[in-house]
């Protein structure tokens, strides 16, 4: 009698054993259902679900290309050919200096001319002084029978630039309109470079010049463009001394140009293209965040 209670409570044991192992079992089953929805989800994007784009939380084809970049190395790559700068010419040479050994710098023996090209090193500096001033007279002359002086004329350079001369003038032109560098900018430039001190007004004064003297050039392009088969057309505002203004840009198929105009409207459109515009062109114009694209024909 003794035995079986033992055996009885073996069996007990092992059920609730067996019991508990189960429960266990489905609540491991349970979670890792749950790991694996989770998982699913997490893998979802836009391009293997119906997801929008913008709930894309990480791009895996971004993520590898960006891995690619950072397996990279820097400079050349293997297979790429080599690109060096080429020569300048002899033409272009302001000076050759040669340098030559008279013993070996190893061991100190007698040296023998080489039959092969000299090692070059071609450097390109900034001279002392990078500019030239000249003095231009017009020598004065006295007429008895007018009763006048008269002075000899001057080269029609020289009474256009006055102190600064066309290339000098061309460069402060290009670093306003192509580095868009203030005219403070420039001014240091002039003053520390090219060791001349100038007025920021004189600056502008010089910029003036250079916009008369493109004038010609401007009206040639604005006058082409009603006869562009396509054009893509934009504006944007911005102020001048507190006034509002709108700077448009036409983009034609080898050129863009800029017109700067105090109207949004429609009516820039019609004084720049005319009314009888023949060829497609798109306007894109903003409205806070809302965008609206408008085509006309």
């Amino acid at each position: 009698m003794v035995g079986m209670d033992a055996k009885d409570r073996k069996i007990k044991q092992l059920e609730q054993l067996v019991a508990k192992q189960a429960a266990t079992i489905e609540l491991l089953t349970q979670r890792i259902k749950e790991l694996e929805n989770r998982l699913a989800a997490a893998q979802k994007d836009s391009s293997n679900s119906s997801k929008p784009p913008s709930s894309d939380i990480v791009n895996p084809k971004k993520a590898a290309k960006k891995d690619r970049k950072r397996k990279r190395k820097r400079g050349a790559q293997k297979g790429h050919p080599k690109h060096a700068r080429n020569e300048f010419s002899a033409e272009a040479l302001d000076n050759t200096l040669e340098y030559s050994l008279k013993s070996c710098p190893t061991c100190g023996g007698e040296l023998n001319n080489a039959d092969r090209a000299p090692r070059v090193v071609q450097q390109v500096e900034i001279i002392d002084v990078p500019i030239r001033i000249e003095e231009h007279r017009g020598r004065a002359y006295w007429c008895p029978t007018c009763r006048k002086f008269h002075y000899a004329p001057l080269p029609p350079e020289v009474e256009k630039g006055q102190l600064f001369g066309p290339r000098l003038t061309t460069l402060v032109a290009y670093m306003k309109g192509v580095c868009h560098a203030s005219f403070s900018t420039i001014r240091k430039f002039i003053r520390d470079v090219v060791g001349i001190k100038v007025s920021r007004g004189y600056l502008r004064k010089l910029i003036g010049k250079m916009s008369d003297a493109l004038k010609p050039c401007y009206d040639e392009l604005l006058a082409a463009l009603p006869n562009a088969d396509t054009l893509n057309v934009d504006e944007t505002g911005h102020k001048e001394n507190g006034d509002r203004f709108w700077t448009w840009c036409f983009r034609a198929e080898m050129y863009t140009l800029f017109r700067i105009d105090k109207s949004r409207g429609s009516k820039v459109l019609i004084d720049v293209l005319g009314e009888e515009f023949d060829g497609v062109g798109a306007r894109r114009s903003w409205s806070g965040r809302q965008a609206r694209q408008t085509l006309w024909t």
